[in-house]
């Protein structure tokens, strides 16, 4: 007697998980789009980028990446990132934002004065920025097209580990909380979105 057996049911492919990278920008266009250069299908880690719409405090920074962690299904591996500026915000509001994401479990990336510090690391030491006017316009000379709506991030891929040595050199010793002095925190998160993505040529 033939035994009944059951209909062949291929299994799905098991797929190697990706870290998540969530990162809560101050800025709507500038930061995102930098950060948009590690994300990737060809990565080996995945970005979901948290934009300001409206409010740019730190404060609301902090309120969206909490709000992405509920909706989110997140792995103990996975990282949450804030990416501030210290340009304008009083010190207790970044006070509170930095012992909010010490409670929350989150990464604090500070630039001081702002991201376009960074930015210009990947030119330059930094010296001499006196204000955030000057930052920009020190960065206009090797980007004379910038524009925060605009911005040629591919130029800036190949001076990645130069301005990652940089702000290394400058967070010496490593400040504790964000950049007392011209700096920025940013290399932190950058350094390991380089090492595993693989979005474009590092020759």
């Amino acid at each position: 007697m033939a035994r009944n057996r059951r209909p062949f049911k291929r299994r799905k492919p098991v797929l190697d998980y990706r870290k998540l990278f969530v990162i809560a920008t101050e800025g709507r266009k500038t930061e995102p789009g930098y950060f948009q250069l590690f994300n990737s299908k060809e990565a080996t880690i995945r970005l979901k980028l948290l934009p300001s719409r409206h409010r740019t405090s730190p404060r609301h920074v902090l309120g969206r990446a909490k709000d992405a962690v509920k909706e989110e299904q997140l792995k103990k591996t996975d990282e949450i990132w804030l990416v501030i500026d210290m340009d304008q915000w009083p010190a207790d509001q970044l006070e509170e934002v930095f012992a909010g994401c010490q409670s929350a479990g989150f990464h604090l990336a500070v630039s001081n004065p702002k991201f376009e510090y960074w930015l210009l690391l990947h030119f330059e030491d930094g010296g001499g920025v006196e204000s955030s006017r000057v930052c920009s316009e020190k960065l206009r000379h090797y980007l004379p097209d910038y524009d925060k709506g605009k911005l040629a991030v591919h130029r800036l891929y190949p001076w990645i580990p130069d301005a990652i040595r940089r702000a290394k050199e400058k967070n010496r010793p490593p400040c504790e909380k964000w950049p007392e002095q011209n700096g920025s925190t940013v290399y932190l998160i950058v350094e390991k979105l380089y090492e595993n993505a693989a979005c474009l040529s590092k020759e």
